[in-house]
Parts: structure tokens; sequence; C-alpha cells
């Protein structure tokens, strides 16, 4: 007996308890299980053990839930494993809910690196939302139910204690909000999101100057950024003649390929180095640049040097970067996408 641990043989008796099992051969199979109850000397009735096949007034066994919350975690969509193991969308909802809330608490402490980054989410909160990522373990930490400088600045005083280094794209306002939280952490800047200052500036001169070319051209050369973005030495035979070709038809496209090839040079070469070398070479683009007197990328140095000391961070730890995070928010898309507008 569970109330006074006697042992009793006297059966009280037999109750039908119904549940559903795992599918066999694609069936659903539903179990009848005759339960046997006993009776104690001290008054009280229990059911005998059945080790674990099913728990106390439940509607599906042991197996069962088990099974469900696996399907549940890689599936596209509750609904689509409702529809397989024969439930409803909101009882996988309750399934999931139940065993995932021990795994999605967010920590107390933050740990010494964390990368941050926005992405839409569409909530009743705001649009955007922020992600918060350990970059070591490559796992995401905790998501921010917007991107308000106040939202950042309290989540970051409160569990930010520890915070060394941040990695974040350019973004003012993240910037702001990470060093009144947090006084003068190591800011590193994400190279995808400071290299693409310099992608821009091509495409922006591309699209100038092939309004120039003929239909044929320029829909062609339209067609081509991706050649134009990759570097020299990347490309066939066949794909640099065929972008040799559009930049012989205007100068100032060729100087901006010219200027992007440095770039890259520059960004290959200057990995790991020390940071007075890596400032000097970057001097040195933007005396390029400045001698090329290309509007477009004179905006972009402008931006890098706002972002230079960042920029800089991102060679002296180049193993650190936020191309993990977005790699989970295009995660999140997938999931947003098979959710049918849920919010």
């Amino acid at each position: 007996c569970p109330h006074c641990q006697t042992r009793t043989n006297r059966i009280k008796d037999y109750r039908t308890h119904l549940f559903q099992h795992l599918k066999m051969a694609e069936k659903r199979v539903y179990i009848h299980y005759r339960k046997r109850r006993y009776h104690c000397p001290c008054g009280k009735a229990f059911d005998e053990k059945n080790q674990g096949i099913v728990t106390r007034y439940q509607r599906f066994s042991t197996a069962w839930h088990q099974a469900a919350l696996f399907h549940s975690i890689s599936s596209a969509s509750f609904t689509y494993t409702a529809k397989a193991y024969g439930t409803t969308a909101s009882k996988i909802i309750r399934l999931f809910d139940a065993r995932m809330d021990a795994f999605s608490t967010p920590p107390l402490t933050l740990p010494k690196i964390i990368a941050i980054d926005e992405f839409k989410g569409d909530t009743n909160k705001g649009k955007f939302q922020l992600i918060i990522a350990d970059p070591v373990t490559r796992r995401p930490i905790d998501i921010l139910e917007n991107r308000s400088i106040k939202t950042i600045q309290r989540y970051l005083r409160e569990r930010g204690q520890q915070v060394e280094i941040v990695i974040m794209d350019l973004s003012p306002a993240f910037k702001s909000a990470v060093q009144k939280a947090l006084g003068s952490p190591l800011i590193i800047a994400d190279s995808f999101h400071f290299s693409r200052y310099i992608y821009w500036a091509l495409t922006k001169v591309r699209i100038r100057v092939q309004q120039k070319f003929h239909d044929y051209d320029r829909k062609r050369c339209k067609r081509m950024k991706g050649l134009f973005y990759k570097r020299k030495h990347d490309l066939t035979s066949e794909q640099w003649t065929l972008v040799q070709r559009y930049l012989e038809l205007d100068s100032d496209l060729q100087t901006a390929y010219d200027i992007k090839e440095a770039y890259q040079a520059w960004f290959d070469t200057h990995k790991a180095q020390e940071r007075t070398n890596v400032r000097h070479a970057l001097h040195q683009f933007y005396e390029l640049v400045r001698q090329a007197n290309i509007p477009e990328f004179i905006a972009a140095i402008g931006t890098f040097q706002r972002w230079e000391t960042e920029i800089i961070n991102a060679f002296i730890y180049p193993h650190l970067s936020n191309g993990f995070v977005e790699g989970i928010n295009n995660r999140t898309k997938v999931l947003k996408r098979g959710a049918y507008g849920f919010q």
C-alpha cells in the first residue's frame, strides 16, 4: 500500500483503462487495460503497478508521449505531429511546453562573450526582436521581446555583470545600449555586416553606370552581381572574360572593381594580426578610396571610420563572429513559415 506500506493480496475490483498506444502498421492501436485494484486493511484502495506503461488518468501511453515529443521537436509544425499521432495540435503543444520549460529558462548571468542580432519575429510586443547567443557554444541564450534601447539596457544590467566581449552589427542603437549598460566592453563588429558596405558601394556604381549600356548589356550586367562580388582569383577564365568585358565599358566600374579587390586583399591578409598593422593597412585603403573619388565608396569608408575600432577588433579576434546567429535566425524563419502566420 502506498499509504501505509502494508502488503496485501485482497482484491477490491477491476477497472478498464482505455488508452492509445503507438501505431502498428500505420494503424492506431488502442489498449483496453484491465487493471486490478487492491484493498488495504488501513481502509485505502490502490491500483496495481503497471511498469510505467501508462500513468493514472492518461489517455495515451508513456511510450506514445515520448515518441510524440521527439517527433514534435524535429517536425515542421505541431499540426503535422498531431496528425501523425492521432491527436490534436493543442495536445502536442501542451506536451511540448511541459517538457521544454526546463530547457527554456534563461541563465541568471550571461557568459563573458555574447553575440547579439535582431530578427523579424512579428510578436505582439513588436515586429523585431533581439536574440542573444553564446558564440563559444553556438547556442541561443535568450530572445528579448523587442529591440528597444531600454529593453536591451535593462536586460544587460540585470544579467550582464560578467560580459566582457559583445559581437554585433553596425547598429548605433545597439552600441549605445551595450555601452550604457555594461560600461566599456570590447565590441567586435561582425565581418559580414561591415564588409557588405563595400559590396553595396560596388553595386551602386554598377547600377549607375549600366544605365548607359545597351539594353542587352544592361540586363546581362545586372545578372552578374555574383561574379562582381567574387574574388578575381576565384573566377574561371570564362567568368573573368565576361567580367572584364563590362569593366572595359566604363572607367568608374573598373575603378570600383579594383577597390573591391583591394578591400578583399586587405581582409584576407590581415586576420589575426597586430592591431597597429591592421589599422595602418586600413588607412592605406582609405587613401586609395579618396584618390579614386567615387562617391559611393567615400560614403562606405565614412561608415568604416565611425566603426574603426570595432572593425579592427574583428581581425584581432577572427574566430568570433555573428555567422552562427544568422543561421539561428534562418531556422526561426523556416519555423515561422511552417506556422502559417502564428505569432
